[in-house]
């Protein structure tokens, strides 16, 4: 069991790296789906099973349906090529993540649980529907609801993308534009139709 979740960690880093490196929004989609997979087979291996099923119906199927069908829309499933429209975004980037990368190192290093494992494990008891909505809906009320309003916030973002301008009239009046001639080609199905 143990092997499996270091091996279902290994594979969920891996989906993260790719879908952060990733040059094609497409693959990088994909990396992702590799990511949610494994932590759902982590769920599993933590025998949390409605976790893990959550996870993949959720995150690994309907979420990323949605990223993909975004991904298509948008025609962004181009490589990304040349010059970063904002400059000094990688180096900024490269440093925050040292920076957050120290920080989760030293957070683990000096970490202390309020409770022991064990006392925690037991009140979500094995990760069912009942415990996990106890918990969601009394414990982590205001985070659940942040996350819905999150939600809705990208689904406002991503129709506002989508939204095609309407053709604005150029000031000519169609009465007055000049038509232009016919080719003969058309007029001989015409006379055949």
């Amino acid at each position: 069991m143990m092997l499996a979740f270091i091996l279902l960690g290994a594979l969920a880093i891996a989906g993260g790296i790719i879908a952060v490196a990733a040059k094609n929004a497409v693959h990088a989609a994909l990396g992702l789906v590799g990511t949610l997979i494994s932590v759902a087979g982590l769920f599993a291996t933590m025998n949390a099973s409605f976790l893990a099923a959550t996870q993949v119906i959720v995150y690994a199927g309907a979420i990323m349906v949605l990223f993909l069908f975004v991904i298509m829309l948008l025609n962004a499933n181009q490589p990304v090529t040349g010059r970063d429209p904002v400059p000094f975004v990688r180096e900024i980037g490269g440093i925050g993540g040292v920076l957050l990368a120290a920080a989760f190192v030293v957070i683990a290093m000096t970490y202390e649980d309020p409770r022991p494992l064990q006392e925690g494990a037991a009140a979500l008891r094995g990760g069912t529907a009942g415990a996990v909505g106890e918990t969601l809906l009394t414990r982590f009320l205001l985070p659940f609801e942040a996350v819905s309003i999150l939600l809705l916030v990208a689904i406002v973002g991503s129709i506002a993308l989508v939204q095609r301008p309407v053709p604005q009239s150029d000031g000519v009046n169609e009465s007055e534009s000049v038509s232009l001639p016919t080719p003969a080609w058309t007029e001989g199905q015409k006379e055949r139709a």
